[in-house]
């Protein structure tokens, strides 16, 4: 069962939606007992990186979301749940991200219209099992003012003013800047290759 963190994001019926699409069978958790049973999870993302990580301090699932991530169950983080991954975020100076992976998510510089929002173009950087079957320069949505560093655990890039991680893949960890429930067939198929694993 794939588990849908529910921490408030305004993109969930989306999500549900795009899943329920493909048949893909899905619950939604608000707590750790929930996160400790999935055997996949999905951490949804739209808003601030303060307001989501304050959320998941509140719903106590913080230390639980790292352990599973940890022990190897798959994970696909969408938009705000890439972002959440890295340490901090010039966002919520005061917040901490879930610091699976170092550096600080950034705004866009002055001279970047913000947000950056509609389609663009993925530079696919190496062999990746979530864009399998995609075009390497396939077209997503996006609709974010910050970005995620570029990293070894890269598998795609997207150009905005500057390059940033579109696309991050490593073992079991999977997440993506854009919108796949908002992408067309890119990101039903960015979906299902995920529901697939």
């Amino acid at each position: 069962m794939i588990a849908i963190l529910d921490y408030g994001a305004g993109n969930l019926r989306s999500v549900e939606n795009t899943l329920a699409e493909i048949g893909a069978r899905y619950t939604l958790v608000r707590d750790a007992a929930g996160l400790r049973d999935a055997r996949k999870i999905v951490l949804p993302g739209v808003g601030h990186f303060g307001q989501m990580m304050r959320a998941l301090d509140q719903m106590q699932v913080r230390d639980a979301l790292i352990e599973r991530i940890r022990a190897g169950v798959p994970f696909l983080g969408i938009c705000l749940g890439l972002q959440a991954l890295f340490e901090r975020s010039e966002e919520a100076p005061e917040a901490r991200g879930l610091g699976l992976y170092e550096g600080t998510v950034r705004r866009f510089p002055a001279d970047a219209r913000v947000p950056h929002m509609g389609w663009n173009q993925l530079d696919a950087c190496c062999a990746s099992r979530l864009l399998d079957g995609l075009d390497a320069h396939a077209f997503v949505y996006f609709a974010h003012s910050y970005y995620a560093p570029t990293v070894p655990q890269t598998a795609a890039t997207c150009t905005y003013s500057l390059p940033y991680t579109a696309v991050l893949e490593s073992g079991n960890t999977f997440a993506v800047q854009f919108h796949p429930e908002k992408s067309g067939p890119s990101g039903l198929r960015v979906v299902r290759n995920f529901v697939e694993l």
